[in-house]
């Protein structure tokens, strides 16, 4: 049977999500969710939907979605495509903007996904290997057809420098994805770059800061001519009728989600300094996780002590990653369970 399958998917071990555990007693800070409900508004949208109109196909170009998008960021509809969560939207950069012959790029460690859309392509990666503490700098000369860039990164937390950003993005010979998953918890972004820029593209995501993981959301700013490509290649009906509903309900919220991002970075706070008292390397975080490496046993051993007590971080095994947790800030009693638990192990 596996004659049948391309070459290049044979050869591939594909993305492999964070665990989504069974057990509603276990504590879970592996995969960035937030501990807290989305907008009031939200349920409301659902509540008013008829269901009656199930049997319609939704707006295959989610324009109501994308006006409101347009609003919040500047710009025009033409500006902004809407996709299945953030990850249809990275596919359909590397089917539109890298040839058969091109290169995909990303630093090391990153999101995991980039890697799996190269392969998948069947194209050239070229990861950028960050700096001993994770910092940036890139090789003179660099070539590829398309970056892929975490800001703030991911596992990392570590937000680069826009000066920095906006020097690379101006010298680089292709499209420069920016994915802003994380951004609302950070000080600054780069959405003024994707209106400025020709070949520039920031992806944002109400999966994080919205409290909408369920839901699969995700919208890309940029050039009207780099957005129409997505929508040339896009399926039919990408976004479904209850998640425009839902996710045009969520962005008139801005309060509420500014609510969410001002308790997780305070939870941020006190998480670090209590981390920090009992010996652990916390890396400067701009998103709603740290990146940490325990004092006086290895991160596997802490991953799966942690796991024994039904409180799950993220563990990246092998290379640059098999030293650190990544773990994403819960609620206050969350956050103190697991500190409480570090100190037991």
């Amino acid at each position: 049977m596996s004659a049948y399958i391309k070459k290049s998917v044979r050869a591939m071990q594909g993305y492999t999500p964070g665990e989504q555990p069974t057990n509603p007693q276990v504590i879970k800070l592996n995969t960035n969710e937030s501990p807290y409900p989305p907008s009031p508004a939200v349920r409301e949208a659902l509540q008013s939907l008829k269901v009656e109109t199930l049997r319609l196909y939704p707006d295959p170009v989610s324009l109501v979605l994308r006006r409101k998008i347009a609003d919040l960021h500047g710009g025009t509809p033409d500006n902004v495509f809407v996709g299945n969560g953030s990850d249809e939207t990275l596919a359909l950069c590397s089917r539109a903007f890298v040839e058969d012959d091109g290169a995909i790029g990303y630093f090391e460690p990153s999101y995991s996904l980039y890697p799996v859309l190269a392969q998948i392509r069947a194209v050239t990666a070229r990861p950028v290997a960050l700096g001993p503490d994770f910092e940036w700098a890139m090789p003179v000369d660099y070539q590829a057809s398309l970056f892929f860039m975490t800001t703030p990164n991911a596992p990392t937390g570590i937000q680069y420098p826009k000066t920095e950003i906006r020097a690379f993005c101006a010298r680089f010979p292709g499209i420069v994805v920016l994915d802003e998953a994380y951004v609302d918890f950070s000080r600054e972004h780069c959405m003024d770059l994707a209106l400025e820029c020709d070949n520039v593209l920031v992806l944002r995501t109400l999966s994080k800061s919205y409290a909408l993981a369920g839901l699969r959301l995700g919208y890309v700013v940029g050039a009207a001519p780099l957005i129409e490509a997505l929508f040339k290649i896009k399926d039919s009906y990408n976004v479904g009728r209850i998640t425009q509903a839902a996710a045009l309900a969520a962005l008139s919220d801005q309060a509420h989600m500014q609510t969410l991002v001002e308790r997780t970075k305070a939870t941020r706070r006190r998480t670090i300094t209590e981390l920090e008292r009992m010996g652990f390397r916390v890396f400067p975080s701009e998103t709603n996780f740290l990146w940490v490496k325990p004092p006086q046993i290895s991160a596997a051993d802490l991953y799966r002590r942690l796991r024994e007590q039904n409180i799950l971080v993220r563990y990246f095994p092998g290379g640059r990653t098999q030293d650190y947790l990544r773990i994403t800030i819960g609620t206050d009693e969350q956050m103190q369970a697991l500190v409480n638990a570090m100190r037991g192990a």
